[in-house]
């Protein structure tokens, strides 16, 4: 799964695919903008350096809602499991980190 990020909306992408999380920004898009639009739409927020995004879980629970299949809550859980044993997890481990991409243009 992956965000799709532009200056007006972010957007939840294939949120049944469980072997990528990143996020996707639109051409042209400035790290203040970017930093802007993340905190609106609860995104979480960009890390220094600018390549990867500490997404709130429960923000992707909620983008996932009415989109996804009854085992779709079991999937994210055992992708975020793996996460966390991969060190990209919170401290706390309410956030996962995604990577950051920027669109070709």
């Amino acid at each position: 799964m992956y965000f799709r990020i532009s200056k007006n909306s972010v957007e939840l992408a294939e949120p049944g695919d469980f072997t990528a999380f990143y996020a996707v920004c639109s051409p042209g898009l400035e790290n203040g903008e970017l930093i802007d639009i993340v905190h609106r739409e609860d995104l979480g927020e960009v890390l220094p350096g600018g390549g990867h995004l500490m997404v709130p879980m429960e923000t992707v629970r909620l983008l996932a809602t009415g989109r996804v299949g009854p085992k779709w809550p079991q999937h994210f859980d055992s992708m975020t499991a793996y996460a966390a044993g991969k060190g990209w997890l919170s401290e706390d481990g309410t956030r996962v980190r995604a990577h950051l991409e920027s669109e070709p243009g």
